[in-house]
């Protein structure tokens, strides 16, 4: 089966919590605290597996879990991280956000065209701190230690698009899967009837000392840019290919199309669908040379092609063009004229791939871009007055504070107090307008609001 679009829940590890613990041996009187730290959880990441060809791993199951991290021990015993979850797809497959309450899309978190290349979609919960940490000169006997982090969960979307040198498209009944077949080992379902191919196909193409990834993209018609007959699902692969091959059926198949016309639709539904296309390097086929046809509409069709190269290349004849000029004749069925389109192929895959070369080089990590941008989330913070007197508080790393506190441990709640300080969120609390008194809420908990500064500052040395 092949499937090129899935929609998953991923969620991180939890990290594990620190100890609160104290040393006790005997003849060693005030030992201190050795509480040892919690785990981090594992990541959830996507890897490209060039070894994958679709994404029907994904099919049925749709919710992963990397594992979570190992609570802390005493004796200073950290406890284990926890494995991350590496979730393999195809080369060529875009990850984004995914909303499953609105059923929308959001950015796209990377772009994994490389063997081998990935990207973090669900960090890992931070282990707690075991009471080792919160030493100071003042507190020698901290009695509280972190709680875990909850790991990062979400919805992601994974789209599978051919990473394909050159794609074959064209109407259906063209040719497209007979000369794919013709010039690579790929065997294709081929007949006489119209959408006989329903899936993209894959073949490797050999000219000479050179070879080719090809792709036989199942037949489009007008209006496939808007999706009629699938159109969006076969489109969006032609975009990752350099090189686009134009068949035109020159018998007009059973239906007794106009070649010309045939010709002038794929290339409007190409540049509708997206302007890059339409730019795309392009030779054009005339198939089916074995079969009857008009000569007069060959001539036509290649003054056409070379009438489309010449404006490509800004009205002048003689300056390059993304458009091949030249108007390949073949019949995928004899093989007549098949060496030389493949040859030609191969000659201009190779000049887009030396021209592609320094662009993939200079190319940013996703990875690290993708942190960024979480990193930048991370530190925001937001105060909302949701009546009067009443203030609600979200943000990241606020709401992790919390979820990390014991708030059974009245340590362990000063010490919230103190981060909650030191993080800036009192001074956005009064720029908001809140003073003494009023109620603060962050998730699932409420706080009276206390403006004054701390009179104790048992944390005041401590590397928050």
């Amino acid at each position: 089966m092949f499937v090129d679009k899935v929609r998953i829940f991923v969620k991180g590890g939890d990290g594990g919590a620190g100890c609160m613990s104290f040393r006790r041996e005997a003849h060693v009187p005030k030992g201190g605290p050795d509480g040892g730290d919690g785990g981090h959880g594992g990541n959830v990441v996507v890897k490209a597996d060039a070894s994958l060809s679709s994404l029907i791993d994904y099919r049925f199951k749709h919710h992963f879990k990397a594992q979570r991290g190992v609570h802390g021990k005493g004796s200073r015993m950290h406890g284990a991280t926890g494995d991350d979850l590496v979730l393999k797809v195809p080369v060529g497959t875009i990850v984004r956000e995914y909303f499953e309450e609105t059923k929308e899309t959001g950015e796209t978190i990377a772009d994994l065209t490389r063997d081998g290349e990935s990207v973090i979609v669900a960090d890992g919960g931070m282990g707690g701190r075991g009471n080792i940490h919160f030493v100071t000169s003042t507190r020698r006997a901290p009695a509280f230690a972190e709680l875990g982090e909850p790991a990062q969960e979400r919805w992601i979307e994974l789209e599978m698009k051919l990473m394909a040198d050159a794609a074959l498209v064209g109407m259906p009944s063209a040719g497209k899967s007979s000369l794919i077949a013709r010039i690579s080992a790929a065997r294709p379902k081929i007949a006489d009837y119209p959408f006989t191919t329903l899936v993209p196909n894959l073949g490797v193409a050999t000219s000479g000392d050179y070879s080719f990834v090809v792709a036989d993209v199942p037949g489009l018609i007008e209006g496939a840019h808007e999706g009629r007959g699938l159109g969006h699902e076969f489109l969006r692969h032609i975009e990752r290919t350099a090189l686009i091959v134009h068949i035109v059926d020159l018998t007009g198949d059973w239906e007794g199309r106009d070649p010309l016309e045939d010709y002038r639709v794929i290339n409007n539904e190409l540049a509708l669908y997206a302007d890059e296309l339409a730019a795309r390097p392009r030779i054009v086929v005339a198939n089916k040379i074995d079969a009857a046809h008009d000569d007069v509409v060959v001539a036509k069709l290649a003054d056409m092609v070379l009438a489309d190269s010449i404006a490509a290349a800004g009205g002048d004849e003689f300056a390059p063009s993304p458009i091949d000029p030249k108007l390949y004749r073949i019949s995928a069925l004899t093989g007549e004229g098949v060496e030389s389109l493949k040859a030609a192929i191969a000659h201009k895959v190779r000049e887009l791939r030396e021209a592609a070369r320094d662009a993939v080089a200079s190319e940013a990590s996703y990875d690290q871009v993708w942190e960024h941008r979480r990193a930048a989330k991370d530190k925001t913070l937001s105060v909302e007055m949701l009546s009067d007197g009443v203030y609600r508080v979200s943000g990241p790393q606020v709401e992790r504070m919390v979820v990390q506190t014991d708030w059974e441990n009245e340590e362990a709640v000063a010490f919230f107090q103190h981060r909650f300080k030191r993080l800036g969120v009192d001074k956005e609390l009064e720029r908001a307008g809140a003073v003494d008194g009023d109620e603060i809420r962050i998730l699932g908990y409420a706080f009276n609001f206390e403006s004054a500064r701390m009179a104790n500052d048992d944390y005041e040395e401590l590397d928050l």
